[in-house]
Order: C-alpha cells, then sequence, then structure tokens
C-alpha cells in the first residue's frame, strides 16, 4: 500500500462511532497514519461528506485534498466511454464514483478504502478486470487486516 483514496462511506464510518464497521475505519485511519501512507480526500468526497457533516470535523491535517482536474475528468470521460453502468444503480452516483476511479488512476493510487460494496467496489474491480483501473479495493466489512500494507503477506501465527 504506497497510498490510499478514502471515499465518503469511510468518513461517515470513520466518524461516527455507532457504525458497524467503525474499528476497522479507525484501524486503517490510525495504521495509514504510523506508517505514513498518504491518505487522499477527493474534492468530490468532501462535497458529499458535507451535506450531512462538516468537513472540518475530521483531522484534516493528516489528509492530502485531491483536487478533481482536468487530467481526471479526462480519464473519467474514458471511463464512462468504456464501462456500462447497471440500469438498476444511480446514474449520479455512479458517476461520481467513476470520478474517483479517474482520480486514482492519473495519481497511481494503490488503494481504495471504502464500506461501498454495491456500486463503488464492484465498478473498481470491473476496471481492474478490463484493464482500466491498477488500484485494488479495502472493504471495512472485512475488518483491519494488516496485510494491505505488507504487499499482502500474512503474518504467521506463534
Amino acid at each position: 500500500m504506497n497510498s490510499v483514496l478514502l471515499d465518503t462511506s469511510f468518513l461517515i464510518t470513520f466518524s461516527d462511532p455507532t457504525r458497524a464497521h467503525h474499528a476497522a475505519a479507525v484501524q486503517y485511519y490510525k495504521e495509514c497514519v504510523h506508517r505514513q501512507v498518504p491518505m487522499y480526500l477527493s474534492t468530490i468526497v468532501i462535497s458529499e461528506f458535507q451535506v450531512k457533516q462538516a468537513i472540518n470535523d475530521l483531522p484534516l491535517r493528516n489528509f492530502v485534498v485531491l483536487p478533481f482536474n482536468v487530467d481526471h475528468a479526462m480519464s473519467c470521460g474514458l471511463i464512462i466511454r468504456s464501462m456500462a453502468r447497471d440500469p438498476e444503480d444511480d446514474r449520479v452516483r455512479v458517476k461520481d464514483d467513476f470520478k474517483l476511479l479517474a482520480q486514482c488512476d492519473c495519481e497511481a493510487v494503490s488503494h481504495l478504502i471504502s464500506e461501498d460494496a454495491s456500486t463503488l467496489a464492484k465498478y473498481l474491480d470491473r476496471a481492474r478486470e478490463t484493464g482500466l483501473a491498477a488500484t485494488k479495493v479495502v472493504l471495512l466489512r472485512d475488518g483491519f487486516d494488516a496485510a494491505w500494507f505488507e504487499n499482502g503477506q500474512s503474518r504467521l501465527l506463534p
């Protein structure tokens, strides 16, 4: 794991101790800080989070704000052109997910941490299968796993 993009569902779970996967979000955050893994916070994610909670409630000093720029927009257009959206998925939501995928691709972000298995992770996996992306998704529902920080290598139990 050389860098990570945090999506809106991660931020919501990280900031709300009543959410089911809050502990995993906190562990990933702490481990990224400890290992000095850059945590990118897209301006797209910031706008989504700000709808329900102030972004200033978060420890912003530990995040690298990632503006959505021209290169990201061009990459996103190619992803949208190449990958069809499932008809049951909300068009606007998927379009924002594709923007995040484009940012990961342009910035060579190795991992994306999310709680969103139903759309974001699904489309990221499809993009990887078709060669449109290299970023790996880490789902909070799977709990914290230090192997993500060790190139997939799990530690042996004593």
